[in-house]
């Protein structure tokens, strides 16, 4: 083996990937809102040398349905606030948050990642998301959610804003001479003057250009338009994909969209989500998984089902087929959720049913059993080339995080599968991606004056 597999370790609820998990009785209560608890997972995970910390999140409390506030209020914190916190308490190990690019602005999003890129000496990464919820776009002075397709055209246009805006200070225009008075050269700042359809912004950021010259940018939507955006931006694609054939057919599919985007498909990593579940045998982790799933009040899986397909499904029997569905080409939501759920139609799951599919971890799939066969499976999908990594879905919170980063974590590290250490460098050296080159590139001429490639300077002087 080259290289090792990337391992991120993934937020979803504080308690865990589940959606009833804080119920356990050894789920964590309060405590998930202060930041030691969050410190002792991260000192966990950078002990067990895990690439990444990735926090999910949604900007609006899930609440279309009543059931859902009394049950199941996703309330967390802040990924870049609650990030920022953890680069002081951690030395190597990588920090992804997610931030909407359909409820912010170029500006303020570029700003705070690259601040975060520097706080942490060089760990930071954006996961872009274009946010389906019509909670989300009430909270954002809107009636209901954007049609897809606006949503993700905001998107790139958001996200080719926010590369000119960390390449609108050259990498070395930081100058600090006092005897001149010149705090950075004028010559390797720029105004990016960016006028689109979704954007004005002048520039440049008031942050110099960040250590890794972008953040790491991360992206998840696996529609048609999801995975076009992620074939133009995105250093890391988190997928669901449910068999080491898909994850092949999958990477297959990224790879000709990379092609078209002038990419090398060694620049852009997959990482499919699994949820492992360690136990002492598979049937010790079936019936672990078991115990959890029947914390889950029926009715909270079908409003999710509900939302999920844009179909209120309290009107039919639990017992039913699911009934006829939205087409995805018209679809405002999440499409790839719909996906999933027709994907469960065609198999002829009930209503009942495939709610319970749903609830645990959004159908992404269980590796039960013990420690040992559960790195088989994880070697078994990264040596057939459907993953590059994973990303970690821990059902309970911090006891299947603990029981992976002590029992699976060493076992593929035996087999040479995952890094034994850090070394030195960035999040993404430590990932194998390029650093990305200035857009607002310089060349020095022979008497030492820059000689402007693209755009106008800003005099920047003291």
């Amino acid at each position: 083996m080259n290289h090792p597999m990337i391992l991120s370790a993934f937020f979803f609820n504080p308690q865990g990937d589940h959606r009833m998990s804080w119920r356990h009785p050894r789920a964590p209560g309060q405590e998930i809102f202060g930041l030691e608890y969050y410190r002792q997972l991260a000192i966990v995970a950078e002990n067990a040398v895990i690439d990444i910390i990735f926090v999910a999140d949604h900007v609006a409390i899930w609440d279309s349905f009543q059931s859902t506030v009394a049950h199941y209020a996703n309330a967390r914190l802040e990924p870049i606030t609650l990030l920022s916190a953890l680069a002081a308490v951690t030395k190597h190990i990588g920090l992804i948050g997610t931030a909407s690019s359909s409820y912010s602005e170029p500006y303020n999003l570029a700003r705070a990642f690259a601040s975060l890129d520097y706080l942490s000496n060089g760990r930071a990464g954006w996961n872009v998301v274009t946010s389906a919820m019509d909670e989300e776009a009430l909270n954002f002075g809107k009636d209901g959610n954007t049609e897809h397709a606006i949503r993700y055209e905001r998107a790139a246009e958001f996200l080719a804003t926010a590369k000119a805006l960390w390449d609108s200070w050259a990498d070395d225009a930081i100058l600090m001479d006092k005897a001149s008075g010149y705090f950075a050269d004028p010559a390797g700042v720029h105004r990016i003057n960016h006028t689109g359809k979704h954007f004005k912004v002048r520039g440049p950021l008031n942050v110099p250009r960040p250590i890794q010259g972008h953040p790491v940018i991360v992206q998840a939507g696996s529609s048609e338009d999801g995975k076009n955006l992620a074939a133009a931006h995105a250093d890391l694609h988190f997928s669901l994909v449910r068999s080491i054939e898909e994850g092949k057919q999958y990477r297959q599919d990224l790879n000709e969209r990379l092609e078209r985007a002038g990419r090398n498909p060694e620049s852009f990593k997959i990482l499919p989500g699994i949820v492992p579940i360690v136990a002492e045998s598979a049937s010790a982790a079936r019936e672990k998984q078991a115990q959890l799933e029947a914390l889950m009040p029926v009715q909270i899986g079908v409003d999710l089902l509900s939302s999920w397909c844009g179909v209120d499904l309290s009107k039919f029997s639990l017992d039913d087929p699911l009934p006829s569905l939205p087409s995805e080409d018209t679809f405002d939501g999440q499409r790839t959720n719909l996906a999933r759920v027709r994907a469960f139609a065609e198999q002829g799951l009930t209503i009942r049913q495939t709610a319970q599919r749903i609830s645990r971890a959004g159908t992404a799939p269980l590796m039960l059993g013990t420690a040992g066969e559960i790195a088989d499976q994880l070697e078994a999908w990264f040596t057939a080339g459907a993953a590059d990594g994973f990303n970690l879905m821990f059902q309970l919170l911090p006891e299947d995080w603990t029981n992976f980063v002590s029992l699976v974590v060493p076992e593929l590290q035996r087999r040479g599968l995952a890094r034994k250490g850090y070394g030195a460098g960035t999040l993404r050296e430590m990932l194998r991606l390029p650093r990305p080159e200035n857009q607002f590139a310089m060349s020095k001429a022979p008497e030492g004056e820059w000689r402007e490639k693209v755009n106008e300077p800003v005099s920047i002087a003291n």
